[in-house]
């Protein structure tokens, strides 16, 4: 589905963010982007959803396809508009509208009311804790419920492709492993391609099908998830664990992230 082909991403003309990255998103996968900060995984996604360009930054080699079409020279509204839905770092809510105004933003670029409010309904059976806060202004709810409420209105927008960037950041491990849980469920369910930038490893290479490792602007790894995830490398580098520690398979990367209610 998507086809990110040796791009090249520079900063004001002179900083050299990217360099020959390559990405695939098969339909209805999850793939997982990985690396430290100041890596280059949101600068890739900036890339997909044509936000890059508001930050002065420009895609100057490579191409990026979508269905086999160029999307890489369109702006951030065009790439919405055919089905790319870009959540930001940083849970950005509307503070002043309610739970339930912020998830119907989300579904601005639609028609179909019917559907809509179908939708509405389905985002609360996931996430039953924004029903109870649906009429609660937005910028009173805590780091995880704004974290739920983005989620939701990003898959209001009934997207192709989702990009998520650091889902887990600030966040507690049981909360963390519950998204992830609830994140797995809807692409399983709705069908929707992810693509997961994280510096939390344990809990995006837990839920995807396949993950690149970035650094310094370039991919240095990839390979299916848990594969991936069993690299001594990528153990030591993203995982914490030392020579000493095995993560042998994805139940033990979900259990060391933690359990318990989505609703916390």
């Amino acid at each position: 589905m998507l086809k990110i082909d040796k791009i090249k991403v520079v900063y004001s003309g002179v900083v050299l963010a990217l360099n020959e990255v390559s990405i695939v998103v098969p339909e209805g996968n999850i793939v997982a982007l990985i690396g430290s900060n100041g890596s280059g995984k949101s600068t890739t996604l900036k890339s997909i959803s044509g936000v890059l360009a508001t930050e002065d930054g420009k895609v100057t080699e490579g191409t990026i396809m979508l269905d086999g079409k160029r999307i890489d020279r369109l702006d951030p509204e065009q790439i919405a508009r055919i089905g790319i839905c870009h959540v930001l770092q940083g849970r950005s809510v509307f503070a002043q509208l309610t739970t339930e105004e912020n998830l119907l933003m989300g579904a601005y670029l639609r028609k179909d009311r019917k559907k809509i409010k179908e939708d509405l309904y389905r985002i609360y059976h996931y996430f039953p804790r924004l029903e109870t806060l649906r009429q609660q202004k937005s910028g009173y709810l805590s780091g995880g419920e704004q974290q739920m409420l983005v989620i939701g209105r990003a898959f209001m927008a009934r997207p192709k492709i989702m990009l998520l960037d650091e889902p887990s950041l600030g966040l507690a491990p049981k909360l963390i492993s519950n998204i992830y849980d609830i994140i797995k469920q809807m692409n399983r369910e709705e069908k929707t391609s992810l693509i997961i930038a994280e510096q939390n490893a344990v809990a995006a290479l837990s839920i995807a099908d396949y993950g690149y490792v970035l650094q310094n602007g370039k991919i240095t790894s990839e390979g299916p998830a848990e594969v991936l995830a069993g690299q001594q490398a990528v153990k030591e580098g993203y995982l914490g664990l030392n020579g000493g520690g095995i993560f042998a398979s994805r139940h033990d990367l979900r259990s060391s992230a933690g359990g318990g209610s989505a609703e916390g």
